[in-house]
């Protein structure tokens, strides 16, 4: 991580860290390392959205890079855009599901991947100089807005089919969801009904999709018996998903059934996921012709990794989901349309969940100052394999240790003082007992070092 970019681009609160002055210095370097060619700009709700992009297109404009303005537009459509126009890159400035006072800036590959760590210090190291090169007047870039929802949604339908129709709640948490989710569920022929669908960068829910935030939605899809409730986080590259009798469907277990889904229309290959993932996704998908590849957390690594081994599905534990056969880019919304798909084929969420293994899952944080992150990892890492009786060990990001019935991760936070524990095991028992021992030996190496 650099003085800049964290573990999704840029993300600061808005006219502290993030101002206009940075975002033109963002457009500045952006065009200044592409040289050449074009740059599609698209923002979530947020109130401080127009002010960075105008900021960030000028920087673009100023260098001699071409811009097409997309204007209100979820990151789904920003990467879908990238390709329909041959753009090379995108911009979006969301702050994902961050409070309101957040933006950011996350910038895409030609491909519709996000930029790897290495491509942002690249970016990081131009800002830095602050060598930024230089149109003459007559060199400048140009500026066009356009529209791709129409494309997107076609492009949608032509690789999800309905055979019934369904009775949808969409919560798009005032993101920019709300321009797209909606209307792509109408038009595969579902009875939609909407909540938090004002796009007005004042969220009346905590924005990450989990069981917490999405309780109105839940108590909607009951009242109503609708068959299922989709919601999005503020850039909507993140599904939420409740089923037809109001549960929440836990990321994991909604992570292993549309993993399968995928093989089932797609055909046997590779899943990939990150090493915070649970057993469940692979007892599930193995019968399918799964195979599950772990990587580092965070969706570039997962878009990197389905790229260098042509998987079918790759997706985190937290309802961020790529789809290769349709996008590189993490999409919450055409993830939704295949949820509709997959209840079609093959019936009622609630009774698909039942299928999927429930294991006890333990999470902990641990205060650790980041500057003792590093020498804590290690005296973590060489004690761990002296404490427990493991038979494989992961080391790509942070310290994951498996036997065959449970696996512990330590790892450090990308984004807060903190140290994190998650674990698994198949008994609340043995869940408690390998925490405790998790937990003495990340304190006993904070404390030294």
């Amino acid at each position: 991580m650099g003085k800049y970019f964290g573990t999704s681009g840029i993300r600061e609160v808005v006219n502290e860290k993030l101002t206009p002055e940075l975002a033109l210095s963002v457009g500045r370097a952006l065009g200044t390392y592409l040289e050449t060619g074009t740059v599609v700009v698209g923002m979530d709700t947020r109130t401080s959205g127009e002010m960075l992009k105008r900021a960030l297109i000028s920087g673009l404009l100023s260098v001699g890079i071409d811009v097409i303005d997309i204007g209100l537009a979820p990151t789904p459509l920003t990467g879908f855009a990238i390709k329909l126009y041959g753009a090379g890159a995108g911009v979006t400035i969301t702050a994902s599901h961050n409070p309101p006072q957040y933006n950011g800036i996350k910038v895409w590959q030609a491909n519709g991947m996000a930029y790897t760590p290495e491509m942002e210090d690249k970016l990081e190291a131009i800002l830095e100089s602050g060598n930024f090169k230089k149109a003459p007047w007559n060199e400048l870039g140009t500026l066009r807005k356009a529209d791709p929802r129409e494309e997107y949604i076609g492009k949608a339908l032509e690789m999800v089919h309905l055979d019934n129709p369904y009775t949808v709640v969409i919560d798009s948490g005032n993101g920019a969801g709300s321009v797209v989710s909606p209307y792509l569920q109408r038009e595969l022929g579902n009875k939609v009904i909407s909540l938090n669908s004002h796009p007005s960068g004042f969220f009346v829910r905590e924005l990450e999709p989990n069981a917490k935030s999405l309780s109105m939605l839940a108590k909607t899809v009951k009242a109503i018996k609708a068959d299922v409730g989709i919601a999005h986080d503020g850039d909507a590259d993140r599904i939420g998903v409740v089923d037809d009798e109001g549960n929440f469907v836990e990321y994991e277990v909604m992570l292993s059934l549309i993993a399968g889904y995928m093989l089932r229309k797609f055909g046997k290959g590779k899943i990939v996921t990150t090493v915070d993932a649970g057993f469940a996704l692979d007892d599930y998908v193995r019968p399918l012709g799964g195979e599950v590849i772990r990587t580092r957390v965070g969706d570039v690594a997962v878009a990197e990794e389905l790229a260098k081994h042509g998987g079918v599905f790759g997706g985190e534990p937290s309802g961020t989901w790529i789809m290769p056969k349709w996008n590189l880019t993490p999409d919450g919304i055409f993830a939704g349309a295949l949820v509709l798909e997959m209840i079609d084929r093959l019936g009622p969420l609630s009774e698909l969940a039942k299928e999927v293994p429930r294991y006890v899952t333990l999470r902990k944080k641990i205060p650790c100052p980041n500057e003792k992150k590093a020498k804590a990892m290690e005296i973590i890492a060489r004690e761990a394999l002296k404490t427990f009786d493991y038979k494989r060990l992961i080391d790509i990001d942070g310290v994951r240790i498996e036997n065959g019935d449970w696996w512990i991760l330590f790892r450090p936070s990308g984004t807060e003082p903190i140290m994190r524990i998650t674990l698994e095991a198949h008994t609340e028992e043995k869940a408690k007992e390998l925490m405790e021992e998790a937990e003495r030996l990340v304190r006993g190496a904070i404390a030294r070092a």
